[in-house]
């Protein structure tokens, strides 16, 4: 089959769609959502990270308590952008509800780091302490191990049961559409 202008190769059935379009027409939303969630995310990380080494530095926090700590806060900055940034196409549900179960999501998602850091600072830190008892080794477990876990679980279960389904006039084309 000869390629179009575009250079797209037309399908059988006459369309002329290159593969990339495809992917982008089906996919796009969640591409643009998975971005906006990690802009949201960096913002937060750094919120957490900062709290977390000046609790610990600057006001003399145990470990477990200062991560408490970084992740309620960073947490409530989340919330706010993904309400109103990254899901605000989707219909709402009450904030009452959308806040309680964010929360109740973020608590599990903050039981991820803590046990990543509990681990390390306590399980392997008896064995090794050295090294997995200093600030490096409490932020690359916590901020970086924990974080990863967590917001891997925290970016499904949002979109899966707070922030539920894209209000009618707002939903992408590619999911009102039939193919």
């Amino acid at each position: 089959m000869p390629a179009t202008v575009t250079g797209d190769q037309p399908t059988p059935s006459g369309t002329q769609r290159g593969f990339l379009r495809v992917l982008l027409d089906r996919f796009g939303h969640l591409i643009r959502e998975v971005g906006k969630f990690g802009v949201v995310g960096v913002v937060a990380f750094v919120v957490d990270l900062g709290l977390f080494n000046y609790a610990i530095t600057g006001l003399g926090m145990e470990r477990l308590l200062a991560k408490t700590f970084s992740t309620v806060v960073a947490a409530t900055v989340a919330f706010v952008g993904n309400r109103f940034w990254t899901w605000r196409h989707r219909e709402r549900s009450g904030m009452v509800r959308e806040y309680s179960l964010y929360f109740f999501f973020n608590a599990v998602g903050l039981g991820i780091g803590l046990g990543c850091l509990a681990i390390s600072h306590y399980g392997l830190g008896s064995i090794w302490p050295t090294v997995f008892k200093s600030l490096l080794a409490d932020n690359i477990s916590a901020n970086l191990v924990g974080a990863v876990l967590g917001t891997l679980f925290r970016f499904w279960s949002y979109r899966r049961f707070v922030f539920v389904g894209p209000a009618a006039q707002d939903a992408p084309e590619a999911i009102t559409k039939s193919d």
